[in-house]
């Protein structure tokens, strides 16, 4: 019995790790870096205190905070269709953690822009530089490095969220567990050993965090 699961287990290792790098890892990459294209457009949107725009942005926050993510993705690739407007599974996912993820990722950046002195505007200001200008060089470099923490700290978040795609048939490292458990018949030892790959690509992560934000500190100090 023991010989029997043990090589089920290293069997079904790469079985699920394949589908980790080939789709669960590019899955949190794009969807990630269209968040982050959102959160800053919508951060910089409240921070410019454009009072038509700001409510949008504030709406936009406060539906997809306040709803589940699995709902979300339910909405757009079963609900979109009665609208005509039919995703594939990959694609809909892309959209939907894009969306929720932005949402959470401007209100880090939101604070991270509220945390840099206004005095830097104003210089800003006083040696000739438009308001983009500013923005540019001076408020959203010191942004980036007071949010590095807390964005890093999502992008590892979305990783495990990936796997609320096999919801919708995205086939990620989860769906494929759950397909190798309906043939085998052993869910526990299968879904601890998915469980312990998320924690490796996480655990990755978090030492990617950790030498990112020594580099940011570093540089810092050298501009200090």
């Amino acid at each position: 019995m023991t010989e029997r699961l043990l090589e089920l287990l290293l069997d079904s290792f790469w079985k699920i790790l394949l589908p980790g790098l080939t789709m669960t890892i590019p899955l949190t990459a794009i969807s990630f870096t269209l968040a982050m294209v959102i959160a800053v457009l919508t951060a910089m949107v409240q921070f410019a205190n454009i009072r038509v725009l700001k409510q949008i942005a504030r709406f936009y926050v406060w539906v997809v905070r306040g709803t589940p993510l699995l709902v979300q993705l339910f909405v757009v690739f079963y609900g979109l269709p009665n609208l005509g407007i039919v995703l594939e599974p990959f694609p809909s996912a892309v959209i939907v953690f894009s969306i929720n993820e932005g949402a959470y990722c401007a209100e880090t950046m939101r604070a991270a822009l509220e945390s840099v002195p206004k005095g830097q505007m104003e210089a800003g200001y006083c040696v000739g530089m438009s308001y983009l200008q500013i923005m540019r060089r001076i408020v959203l470099p010191q942004a980036f490095r007071t949010a590095f923490p807390p964005l890093s700290n999502s992008l590892i978040g979305m990783v495990k969220d990936t796997s609320l795609a096999a919801n919708i048939t995205v086939t990620e490292m989860f769906m494929v567990t759950q397909r190798i458990v309906a043939r085998t018949y052993e869910p526990l030892a299968l879904y601890i050993e998915v469980g312990l790959i998320y924690l490796i690509f996480s655990t990755i992560l978090t030492k990617l965090q950790r030498v990112g934000e020594k580099r940011l500190n570093s540089y810092g100090k050298q501009e200090d």
